[in-house]
C-alpha cells in the first residue's frame, strides 16, 4: 500500500497531531515501513496455532480485602506540622 500525503494529512487530523511539511516525508516513509512489516506478519503460517488469549497461565491470587484502623484521625493529625480541627493545612500551591 503505497502512503499519500492525503492519507497523512488524514492520520494527524484524527490523531490529533500537527507537524511541519518537511516531517511529512519522514512520517510518509515510517508508515510505509510499518505497513511492509505488517505483510511480511501477514505471510507467517499460523495454521494450527492457538490464538494467544493470556501472556501466562498464572492465575492472580488476590487477597481479601479487610477494613482494618491502624492509626486513628487524632494520632495522624498529632505528626502534621499544622492542623485545623480534622484536617491537615499545607501551603497554597494553586494559584488563579
Amino acid at each position: 500500500m503505497k502512503i499519500t500525503d492525503e492519507t497523512v494529512y488524514e492520520l494527524a487530523h484524527l490523531a490529533r497531531l500537527q507537524f511541519e511539511d518537511e516531517k511529512k516525508e519522514r512520517i510518509k516513509a515510517d508508515l510505509e515501513r510499518i505497513l511492509e512489516f505488517c505483510e511480511q506478519l501477514n505471510q507467517v503460517d499460523t495454521d494450527g496455532v492457538d490464538p494467544l488469549i493470556y501472556l501466562s497461565d498464572r492465575v492472580n491470587n488476590l487477597r481479601p480485602d479487610d477494613v482494618r484502623v491502624d492509626i486513628t484521625q487524632d494520632e495522624a493529625l498529632k505528626n502534621a506540622p499544622d492542623a485545623d480541627s480534622d484536617y491537615f493545612r499545607v501551603p497554597k500551591v494553586i494559584n488563579k
